[in-house]
């Protein structure tokens, strides 16, 4: 199982979005209605899709080339990289303990209204992070 895996995506696009696929992974078919959501979905969709191939025991191919990639008319190929460690962590809902320091008085304010700190952090770790959920 390696940590960083990189495949040849083909996008084809036309008047109703972009079509995304695989050529060395049927089934991993994500799509996009613009150039940027394609490539943040190509992403998206690869980790989601090798991750599921993982679980199942699945031996994962070599790469084509891509003079090997056969490519229809219209068709542009960009090479999708990912990097597993964060996709097997989110899917697997691995959590770890961290420590951090707040004034009292917040701290204080936070458990009279109930806060959840935890899921506040999470949030905004998320946010700052530029992390979809």
């Amino acid at each position: 199982m390696k940590d960083r895996y990189s495949f040849i995506a083909v996008l084809y696009p036309d008047d109703n979005g972009i079509s995304i696929e695989f050529p060395d992974l049927p089934g991993c078919l994500p799509c996009a209605g613009s150039l940027d959501e394609a490539v943040d979905n190509a992403r998206e969709a690869l980790g989601l899709h090798l991750w599921g191939m993982e679980q199942d025991g699945e031996s994962i191919p070599e790469p084509s080339s891509v003079s090997d990639i056969p490519v229809d008319e219209g068709g542009v190929p960009m090479l999708v990289d990912v990097f597993m460690p964060p996709f097997r962590d989110k899917l697997t809902n691995r959590f770890v303990k961290k420590t951090l320091s707040l004034p009292a008085w917040l701290a204080d304010l936070a458990d009279k209204d109930g806060v959840n700190c935890s899921k506040v952090f999470q949030n905004a770790l998320m946010e700052y992070l530029g992390v979809k959920q």
